[in-house]
């Protein structure tokens, strides 16, 4: 049995309008909110009957359409919105850092002390260096190579450069955590890469070169690494021993939803190192200049993590007699 489309629209097509018109406000009161589910529910019904007894696919899609949008409104879909980017830059993100804090910033340590005993061995003995190295490439590393890293591209092209390699090494920590090994093996590389560079340096008399290059972006660079070793080892630890009062599944999920926080914040911290790499490192200003901006900026991200990732008080529930003796009151005033 067919249906008179034309009739069909005009009795109820200030229904569907005043339903298009609702789901379009910001802000609903209590009424309209009552008005809006029982207009979804009748758009509904109508859209079933157009479905089956009606051809019209551009009714179809419009009403389809007008039910998806007013169901999302109902049962509170979020929306894209400023406001969720700005919750996860002064809420979640720092947030998530902070609670980590205890992992990362073991792995700093730990990382710190192997990277500097390695700086110390590598300087102290030359045959090793010149076995890690070669004679040839640690002299061109100390009159030019070490250096010239820094100016070898485009400022903008170096920076992109840098973005990407750190962001990935930072997504492979986070990701490869549970496994712990490629977390450790990751952080080995890059110790062993400063040690012997350093050292090398050191040896040489260029101490003073290599930390005036590498410490105003590194203590930025470095902290990002830090955080997502030290965020991937905890959802490691979540696995190995979850909390008594979730299952293993459940720890490691909350753990992993924690990373992918850190991961895509971490996106952006690695986005500054990079342009303090690729601008200030190699700029020729005098290097406690440098070094000046890039503990400004570390500092900058440390005191953010601190501040704004400080955990919310819950507000303490009301006493039940003073709620009683409201209650009570607003009966008697009522009489």
């Amino acid at each position: 049995m067919g249906v008179d489309l034309d009739a069909y629209v005009a009795e109820h097509g200030g229904q569907w309008r005043r339903l298009d018109d609702l789901c379009r406000r910001d802000r609903l009161d209590a009424a309209e909110v009552d008005e809006l589910i029982a207009l979804y529910q009748r758009v509904a019904t109508q859209l079933s009957t157009v479905r089956s007894r009606s051809p019209d696919p551009a009714l179809v899609s419009q009403l389809s359409h007008l039910v998806l949008r007013a169901r999302a409104r109902i049962t509170g879909r979020p929306r894209p919105s400023w406001s969720a980017v700005g919750r996860f830059l002064v809420a979640d993100f720092p947030g998530a850092v902070r609670r980590a804090w205890p992992w990362w910033c073991a792995v700093a340590t730990g990382f710190s002390l192997l990277s500097f005993f390695l700086i110390w061995f590598v300087a102290g003995n030359p045959d090793t260096a010149a076995a890690l190295v070669g004679e040839e490439a640690a002299t061109e590393l100390v009159d030019s190579g070490f250096a010239d890293y820094y100016t070898e591209y485009s400022a903008p092209t170096f920076a992109f450069q840098l973005w990407t390699h750190n962001a990935w090494l930072a997504a492979q920590c986070l990701a490869s955590g549970v496994l712990v090994v490629p977390v450790f093996y990751l952080l080995w590389e890059n110790a062993l890469n400063i040690g012997v560079t350093g050292g090398v340096m050191v040896f040489y008399g260029r101490g003073d070169v290599f930390f005036g290059l590498i410490t105003p972006h590194g203590l930025l660079e470095l902290t990002g690494v830090f955080v997502a070793a030290g965020v991937g080892l905890r959802t490691a630890w979540a696995w190995i021993s979850p909390p008594a009062e979730l299952t293993r599944g459940q720890a490691v999920a909350r753990a992993g939803r924690s990373a992918v926080t850190v991961a895509v914040g971490l996106v952006g911290l690695f986005a500054v190192s990079a342009l303090v790499e690729a601008f200030v490192t190699p700029a020729p200003v005098p290097v406690p200049l440098r070094v000046g901006v890039g503990v400004a900026v570390w500092l900058g991200f440390l005191a953010y993590v601190l501040i704004l990732g400080r955990p919310t008080p819950t507000p303490a529930p009301p006493d039940p007699v003073d709620h009683e003796v409201v209650v009570a009151t607003r009966r008697d005033g009522a009489r």
